[in-house]
């Protein structure tokens, strides 16, 4: 889901070109196991890209982006737009984190400390309404893609959560604010149980405008991981061909997953996989020593992927504080723009933006 504001031309760009970036920089011939461990990599360096790309308008979006394989979720985001997941005994998680200024107190502090300015809008007198916001620009939000016309410490960089659901499924609600600002995540859920997927996409948009009425975009998909024994049939079948499916199910189950994934599948149970929030690129682009590097002895740039020869390659670590064991001629590696804007949204360097 891509909210846009000050025009839809961000949504549409991030639409149409940020599953191909966050693609591109997945390692080719992974293994299934390597390839869930490479996503959360790939999916910050997707969202980066796709916003140093774009540079022509003044528009931004929230970006909330899931991916699921199997009974694994994976979920990077930027804004205010949220996802929950309804596992099947009734438990509520949230997979997103709230990136509006009022809200975040985290946020907040890394938008000053970066060189932003966090205040309401003042009007006549001196009296400050409305929401929080950043200066210059005035957006709500501390993340999100687009937005040139403020600076750049409002950044792509998402946050990230990886899940395995248990054997019993779940269901996933991926909404913008619209939806939120009149629902609680509990509301939502509780709104359309007992429907099929679309059905119950548009009941929560329903239920959202009884709430609350039409005042900001209200967009809802809704996704079920049905286990394979709960699927309808292609023919009617005994229930003792349904038993046995159950079992084979279970037995491959058993054969992949580690003895704490089957403990938490017998309870249903979420298993949390990976979590990460940092806006520090270093940090969530980790250490490799031979990150990006190609049979021909050429390096790749770890954000935009584009051919480093040794002598151009710019460490993400280099000058990085965050962490004691971190070393500049190590992996992964920047070109010059991609180091640039990684120090813009660091606040290291000036984003261009002049305050009228």
């Amino acid at each position: 889901i891509f909210d846009g504001h000050n025009g839809n031309a961000a949504a549409i760009f991030t639409r149409e070109h940020l599953l191909s970036h966050i693609l591109s920089a997945v390692p080719r011939g992974l293994g299934r196991e390597e390839w869930f461990q490479a996503l959360p990599r790939a999916l910050v360096a997707g969202f980066v890209k796709t916003d140093k790309e774009f540079q022509s308008e003044t528009s931004g979006t929230t970006a909330t982006f899931v991916i699921v394989d199997a009974w694994t979720v994976t979920v990077a985001s930027v804004g205010d737009s949220r996802c929950i997941l309804d596992t099947q005994g009734g438990g509520i998680s949230t997979l997103t984190v709230d990136h509006r200024l009022e809200e975040n107190v985290e946020e907040r502090e890394r938008v000053t400390a970066s060189g932003g300015e966090v205040g309401r809008l003042s009007i006549a007198g001196g009296a400050e309404i409305g929401p929080l916001r950043c200066w210059p620009g005035g957006l709500c939000l501390s993340r999100s893609i687009g937005d040139m016309d403020v600076g750049e410490f409002i950044v792509p960089i998402p946050y990230v959560k990886q899940v395995k659901l248990s054997n019993a499924g779940g269901r996933l609600i991926i909404a913008s604010d619209g939806i939120w600002d009149a629902l609680s995540s509990e509301m939502a859920a509780k709104s359309c149980r007992g429907l099929p997927a679309e059905l119950a996409a548009r009941q929560v948009v329903k239920e959202a405008l009884r709430t609350r009425g039409l005042k900001d975009d209200t967009t809802c998909i809704v996704v079920d991981i049905i286990p394979p024994e709960s699927s309808p049939p292609p023919s009617p079948l005994p229930k003792k061909p349904n038993k046995l499916r159950s079992f084979l199910f279970r037995k491959r189950s058993r054969d992949s997953a580690n003895k704490l994934s089957k403990k938490l599948s017998a309870v249903g149970i979420v298993e949390e996989l990976f979590e990460e929030g940092s806006a520090m690129l270093a940090e969530r682009l980790g250490i490799d020593e031979g990150a990006g590097q190609t049979t021909s002895g050429l390096f790749t740039c770890g954000v935009c992927q584009v051919d480093l020869a040794p002598s151009e390659g710019i460490s993400v670590h280099a000058g990085s504080i965050f962490s004691t064991s971190s070393k500049p001629w190590q992996g992964p590696f920047l070109c010059a723009a991609c180091r640039n804007k990684k120090d813009a949204m660091e606040g290291k360097r000036p984003s261009g933006v002049k305050v009228a």
